[in-house]
């Protein structure tokens, strides 16, 4: 999608422009410490893991299955979160794909969790099913450890077009996700390809993961309708930007004034930064080749998702997982304002950049997240 300017209807005030800025810089007052957790682990991810042997890997790959799918969803908001302008209310085709043991696909397993991956501002599915390079799949390999996962493409990225990014927001998608999981536990999509016409699976148990800016969407519609039973948090959005953090959004809504897209991080090199520290370098292209521009509306409702998430009355009640990146050159200090009245888990994966399904660590963030879902059984 280009960023070619639009009649001018759509042009926003120059005020849009501090008001994004000012917010993200005085992002820290939202996040005022929260009351201790019931429980809280501190634990330490190495940097480096060694990938599942050949041998392994192939009979893993025979038992999972996967397809893309369609959900049929409303651009409307019922979160908590602002936006101005509100999206257009239409119904969109949202894609995404299903990826999981082939059990589930067959019908033979009568409960079925599944994980809805949520991606960031700037990437897309891909994210998350990287299967050019299949170490860094992140959901055929917690397929080949049992687990299912729907990898979304959200409205105005990827497989789900959305002609112009001002008629969507972040409120928007958080209230879109929840319609996802109410149509995951009613089996209301639809298969395409091979299996279009096949019955698809109804899930018995939702997670909501998310990475980034997505994990902010999976935060406020877990506090919002409560309808999951966990929430895996990945390098999620904070009270405390980087000075980098704080010029690309800048950036972003500098070009929105006249676009209804805008590109996150202005080059390739800044794309890359933001993203990450460890990443081979095969990734790292096959990333830039799949990045995709943000929709403006998301790009302008992100100073309110991020308070909304921060405020006292957003808490979960959950078992939380945050992933925090040890190198991630978005944050300051990787503190994460989430509360719940379950337990909280943190884990540091040290030396990694926000992209860490993509990051050289990504086989031991694949362990460490199997294992908090064992234990939510």
């Amino acid at each position: 999608m280009s960023t070619t300017p639009r009649p001018s209807r759509h042009l926003r005030p120059l005020a849009l422009l501090g008001l994004v800025a000012g917010l993200l810089v005085a992002a820290p007052a939202f996040g005022a410490p929260a009351a201790p957790e019931s429980v809280t682990v501190a634990a330490q991810v190495a940097t480096s893991a060694p990938a599942a042997p050949a041998a392994a890997r192939r009979t893993g790959v025979r038992r999972v299955a996967s397809s893309r799918v369609a959900f049929d969803l409303a651009n409307t908001n019922n979160s908590s979160v602002l936006c101005v302008p509100q999206p257009d209310g239409k119904a969109y085709p949202v894609r995404g794909r299903l990826v999981g043991p082939r059990a589930v696909f067959d019908g033979r397993v009568a409960v079925v969790t599944v994980n809805v991956l949520v991606h960031d501002a700037g990437t897309g599915a891909w994210f998350f099913n990287l299967r050019s390079n299949p170490t860094y799949d992140y959901a055929t390999r917690l397929a080949e450890r049992g687990q299912t996962s729907l990898v979304l493409d959200r409205l105005g990225y990827g497989r789900s077009p959305l002609a112009d990014g001002d008629d969507t927001c972040l409120g928007a998608q958080v209230h879109m996700l929840h319609q996802v999981v109410q149509h995951l536990y009613a089996g209301r999509y639809d298969f395409l390809g091979s299996r279009s016409g096949t019955p698809t699976p109804k899930a018995t148990t939702i997670v909501l993961q998310g990475h980034g800016t997505g994990a902010t969407i999976a935060q406020l519609e877990a506090a919002r309708f409560s309808d999951v039973s966990g929430l895996v948090l990945m390098a999620p959005a904070i009270t405390s930007p980087s000075q980098l953090a704080i010029d690309t959004t800048r950036d972003q809504a500098r070009t929105c004034l006249s676009a209804g897209f805008a590109d996150f991080g202005d080059t390739a090199r800044a794309y890359r930064a933001l993203l990450f520290r460890t990443a081979p370098s095969g990734v790292r292209r096959a990333a830039v080749q799949r990045r995709n521009p943000t929709p403006c509306g998301d790009v302008t409702s992100l100073p309110g998702a991020l308070a909304s998430a921060t405020a006292a009355d957003r808490d979960v009640d959950v078992p939380v997982l945050v992933l925090r990146a040890g190198r991630n050159a978005r944050t300051e200090d990787g503190s994460s304002s989430v509360r719940s009245s379950e337990r909280v888990t943190r884990t540091t994966v040290k030396g990694a950049g926000s992209a860490l399904t993509l990051e050289r660590s990504a086989p031991a963030t694949q362990r460490r997240v199997v294992r908090w879902l064992r234990d939510l059984r």
